[in-house]
């Protein structure tokens, strides 16, 4: 089988991370990537970098697809900005899903998503686009995930959870069942959320920082 070049967006941890899931997908292959103008780096595990943000537009005609690869911690704007500026050029972003994760066939999952190593995506899910789904994390029967979210490491939305669009759910965080939380939300790492969030809500990582 041919493997499809795709273009990543960044060159930092998460793109690390989203090579190795890449490297082990029989349909997608890593052509380069794309970094900031303020960025030096000239390669990352080995594939070159390609160009800047600028570059986009002239790149699309060597490569059709491409995927937002910077992580999301504080704030979801930089992955929302890149997202959207490759849908207006006409770039396709396909949702990639490692060998080593689970995603049901009754769940759904948006364009430019990722789902990591050992994540699960059980039936009735619905992911947004352009989402990440981390190592080991957990994402129950009906449970909602709105666009623009990172649901991180070992983080776990029990049953019909809901998340608003743009929020961060911290590593090992877990989330009771049927809990809806609001947009542009931060909850810290470990932190065990029992009852609705509004929109704007800040909860630090459980030890407090």
């Amino acid at each position: 089988m041919t493997k499809t070049p795709l273009l990543l967006m960044g060159a930092g941890g998460h793109a690390t991370a989203c090579i190795d899931v890449i490297e082990q997908d029989a349909r997608w292959e890593v052509a380069g990537l794309v970094v900031s103008a303020s960025e030096e780096r000239q390669q990352l595990l080995g594939y070159p970098v390609l160009g800047a943000d600028e570059d986009l537009a002239g790149l699309l005609g060597r490569f059709q697809h491409a995927l937002v690869a910077v992580g999301h911690v504080r704030s979801a704007e930089p992955r929302l900005r890149l997202f959207e500026l490759l849908q207006r050029l006409g770039y396709t972003l396909p949702a990639i899903v490692s060998a080593r994760a689970y995603v049901s066939t009754h769940a759904s999952l948006g364009s430019g998503t990722i789902v990591m190593h050992g994540a699960i995506v059980n039936a009735g899910a619905r992911v947004g686009r352009n989402c990440i789904i981390n190592s080991q994390a957990l994402v129950e029967h009906d449970a909602v995930v709105a666009d623009h979210c990172h649901v991180a490491t070992a983080a776990v939305l029990n049953g019909g959870v809901r998340v608003g669009a743009g929020t961060f759910i911290g590593s090992g965080s877990r989330i009771r069942e049927g809990v809806a939380i609001g947009e542009r939300c931060l909850v810290g790492m470990g932190q065990l959320v029992l009852a609705d969030c509004e929109s704007g809500t800040q909860l630090p990582d459980k030890a407090g920082r």
